[in-house]
């Protein structure tokens, strides 16, 4: 995964009814006294929350590691109270601007998140996805800062709440954000699901009317877009467990099917059935159209196996 550069700014909750204010950390201004528990604390906060203990555990160590990094997860991780609260500040530092200050940012990303709780879960679920899925992840804490995937997709969950509350000018300034900072770009009309993988991300393209199943991964430089002469319904639809590869085009308004696999570098114009393997420019099937090589039945978008089935070419093209 490719890291991103996070600064020292902060957003330190002050209550339990969420009110924020942003603050300027520096190391001799820090009053390191621990979170403690309320009783009133919301379903979002860490009490009984698996991830979010097990974040603030890894922080922990890794502090203890490297006191160096004491200040910056200090201002990422422990001094919030819920995951919710470290996401947003750590997307309003990162797509912050001169003109657009993170502290503006974090209010309208803490805002959409306590209104919906099913972002904070899908974003569970996508850390369990990259600690599980890529090799190269050491733990919750490493991917929640440095994975610029994951945070993008985060962000965008986030602009299409926005897009579909009809705020479309926030939604499609976030996007350009998270394009600028993070050189990944989805629009805020797509539709995404959980447990998903952007493995490294850098160039994934997504457009409009596009739709991404459950336990998806994609890897970098792949285009779910149109074919540019269609307007309307005129993105992929990916099915659940998909696994696309690296430099992979997918265009048009057609489906890969659940379980299926598309190899990197492929460009693919026609359906792809569920549970093949489909490879090439233009994309063909391994096996055939009349006889394709049925993949297991554990999806290719959880095992992350890219070499499987590359045999038994056909003449056939999709």
């Amino acid at each position: 995964m490719t890291p991103c550069i996070h600064t020292s700014n902060t957003h330190l909750s002050q209550d339990d009814t969420s009110r924020f204010r942003y603050m300027n950390l520096f190391p001799d201004r820090i009053s390191r006294t621990p979170i403690t528990k309320t009783s009133n604390s919301s379903s979002l906060d860490g009490d009984g929350d698996e991830v979010w203990i097990k974040m603030m555990e890894e922080a922990k160590s890794n502090v203890e590691q490297e006191p160096i990094l004491s200040s910056y997860y200090y201002s990422s991780i422990t001094s919030h109270r819920s995951l919710d609260s470290a996401l947003a500040n750590i997307l309003s530092v990162k797509l912050s601007t001169l003109t657009l200050p993170s502290n503006t940012l974090f209010e309208l990303f803490i805002s959409v998140l306590q209104e919906s709780p099913e972002i904070t879960e899908s974003l569970k679920k996508d850390l369990i996805a990259a600690k599980e899925r890529d090799p190269a992840c050491l733990s919750y804490v490493h991917c929640f800062l440095s994975f610029k995937g994951f945070l993008a997709c985060q962000a965008h969950r986030i602009a299409h709440k926005l897009w579909t509350q009809d705020r479309k000018i926030l939604s499609l300034l976030i996007q350009n954000r998270v394009s600028e900072a993070f050189a990944v770009d989805i629009h805020p009309g797509a539709k995404i699901g959980d447990g998903i993988l952007l493995d490294h991300a850098t160039g994934v393209v997504i457009g409009e009317t596009a739709v991404v199943g459950d336990n998806v991964s994609i890897l970098h430089g792949v285009t779910l877009g149109g074919t540019g002469k269609q307007g309307g319904d005129r993105h992929p639809k990916i099915g659940d467990g998909v696994l696309i590869g690296a430099g992979t085009c997918i265009l048009g308004s057609i489906r890969i099917g659940e379980g299926a696999k598309v190899g990197s570098g492929s460009v693919v114009l026609k359906d792809v059935p569920p549970r093949t393997t489909a490879v090439g420019n233009p994309a063909r099937l391994i096996g055939g159209k009349e006889n394709p090589k049925m993949g297991d039945k554990i999806p290719p978008g959880l095992t992350m196996d890219q070499t499987s089935y590359l045999t038994n070419w056909s003449d056939y093209v999709i």
